[in-house]
């Protein structure tokens, strides 16, 4: 992974984050959640497309195809998983 493509992908990671952030809305924790899960997924997707060496969508050595699609669904998990009410405590 060169310099460049490490900077790429963090821009494109990160505005997947934000925007996403945009769309559903939320304050400042869901806002950094988004952009982390952005991250995670992005970079989750970019090495599972080097590791089985998949080129989906590559820009230079950055596997962009495979990583937008995980940082996509990443973040629509998150998203899925932070509509589930909590349990108040003492409750059992």
């Amino acid at each position: 992974m060169t310099i460049p493509g490490l900077l790429l992908g963090i821009l494109f990671s990160t505005f997947y984050g934000v925007l996403f952030h945009l769309l559903t809305g939320g304050g400042f924790n869901k806002l950094i959640l988004d952009i982390l899960l952005g991250w995670l997924g992005f970079w989750v997707g970019h090495f599972i497309a080097e590791r089985f060496g998949w080129t989906f969508f590559s820009i230079g050595p950055l596997h962009w195809g495979l990583a937008t699609v995980l940082s996509v669904l990443f973040l629509a998990i998150g998203f899925w998983l932070s509509l589930i009410p909590k349990k108040p405590e003492g409750t059992g």
